[in-house]
């Protein structure tokens, strides 16, 4: 199954992909930077950078800067990655920023309800926003 996260809410995008790789689905995540996650923008940035200052840099947290890591270490919060089960759905699931070229023919699927009209109000920001902001170059 190959999703297009253009304009999917991330929560609810990685949760419906981690069910899916639960149950044996391969699944690739095409166009993570253009992701959203709902909330006041100010809010959202103050909390990354507050993860970013706690710990030590050689014991963590860590956080990924890329925007399709960023992708793929929320899908992970939603399996029981430590157990075979979800470490086994984990390596099922790839995430790609842009589109591949292996995958510029084929039908890409969106999530209905995922689509950020499902949000009440316009208050919203993107993955490559976060990233940027954190110091990546996506």
């Amino acid at each position: 199954m190959i999703i297009d996260a253009t304009d999917l809410i991330l929560g609810r995008m990685a949760t419906f992909a981690a069910k899916q790789a639960l149950l044996g689905e391969e699944i690739q995540v095409v166009n993570c930077e253009k992701a959203i996650m709902s909330g006041n923008k100010k809010t959202i940035l103050a909390k990354y950078k507050t993860k970013l200052q706690m710990g030590k840099p050689q014991k963590g947290p860590y956080i990924p800067r890329r925007a399709d890591m960023f992708v793929k270490r929320s899908i992970r919060g939603m399996l029981p990655y430590k157990q075979e089960k979800g470490l086994v759905a984990l390596k099922r699931v790839k995430c790609y920023i842009d589109v591949p070229e292996e995958f510029k023919g084929k039908k890409l699927e969106t999530i209905k309800n995922a689509n950020v009209s499902k949000i009440p109000n316009l208050k919203y920001i993107t993955v490559s926003e976060i990233c940027k902001s954190i110091g990546g170059k996506w």
